[in-house]
């Protein structure tokens, strides 16, 4: 069990800024001084010095035996510790991810150290018929539905709104919001009475992102997608909540297309003066899954050291 630190913890060891400077400087190395990245490097969680922490942090107590869900970008950063903390409470985890079969095979293992089931599953979120495999493979090797948490998501930072093209433009919007239109689509059919949606949107829908202009636009939409999707399903008692990270320190953070120099201090500008770790993300998930949270829908939890946002 991964060692539980201290509450408002704030500022980061010398041991996680070095890391988090030689992940910084591997970037440098390998794309140079550029602003914009448009193909970043690979983005296996084993490829970062500074290893986010994806441990859950307490013993579990069966808030989602016997439940299956699926988590999309469960393969690493947030998505794994997603995974990770729902096997620890019993559910049996589908993982979706793009193309990083050896994170998805690893969070397997996680999932199934727990004494769970788990299967990986590679599918592009954003195209049509996606969905309908992934809910159709679920409930074929795992038997059922009942947890939905739609957290794959895509960025590619750009100063200038006339460096974001038409394609990037369509494929950051078919990833981050078609994606789960897609996916509720293909589950609730099997969805019933007690289940959850959870969509993972962003601080950056309420602080706005300069350098993130598309993304951030798909993060506001994924909220007003929560809200109004809760008011459509929450009648048939399935409810629907997000979740609204700030800087946590994934891979898709420090090799999704941030230049190096982002990279070195990321996440030192919040509150606490430090990114957040998966493992501090992942019971926001799990308390909107789990009947904990049977009094909320259409709500969004705020695991963002600490920056004050509104709505």
């Amino acid at each position: 069990m991964a060692k539980q630190p201290k509450a408002g913890k704030v500022g980061e060891s010398s041991k996680e800024k070095k890391g988090k400077r030689s992940d910084a400087e591997k970037l440098r190395r390998e794309v140079g001084d550029s602003k914009t990245i448009a193909d970043p490097p690979p983005d296996r969680e084993a490829d970062l010095a500074r290893a986010p922490k994806w441990q859950p942090r307490y013993p579990g107590s069966g808030r989602l035996d016997g439940k299956v869900a699926i988590v999309t970008g469960g393969d690493s950063g947030i998505g794994r510790a997603v995974c990770a903390l729902f096997a620890r409470e019993g559910a049996d985890v589908a993982i979706v991810y793009l193309e990083n079969r050896a994170d998805a095979v690893a969070t397997a293992a996680i999932v199934e150290a727990e004494g769970r089931r788990a299967i990986a599953i590679k599918a592009d979120v954003g195209k049509p018929k996606a969905g309908e495999r992934i809910v159709a493979q679920t409930v074929d090797k795992l038997g059922r539905l009942d947890i939905l948490v739609n957290n794959a998501g895509e960025q590619h930072p750009a100063a200038d709104i006339r460096d974001i093209s038409p394609d990037q433009l369509q494929q950051t919007f078919a990833t981050n919001i078609f994606g789960m239109f897609y996916l509720v689509q293909a589950a609730l059919p099997h969805l019933k009475k007690g289940s959850a949606i959870v969509n993972c949107t962003s601080v950056t829908m309420y602080q706005g992102s300069k350098g993130l202009l598309d993304y951030s636009a798909t993060k506001g939409a994924i909220t007003a997608f929560t809200r109004s999707l809760s008011e459509n399903l929450v009648g048939q008692g399935i409810r629907v909540n997000g979740v609204a990270p700030g800087p946590i320190w994934t891979p898709l953070n420090p090799r999704g297309g941030a230049p190096a120099e982002k990279v070195a201090t990321f996440g030192e500008s919040t509150p606490m003066k430090r990114p957040g770790e998966p493992n501090e993300v992942a019971p926001c998930f799990l308390f909107l899954a789990c009947d904990d949270s049977s009094y909320m829908s259409g709500q969004v939890l705020h695991p963002n050291g600490g920056t004050i946002v509104n709505g």
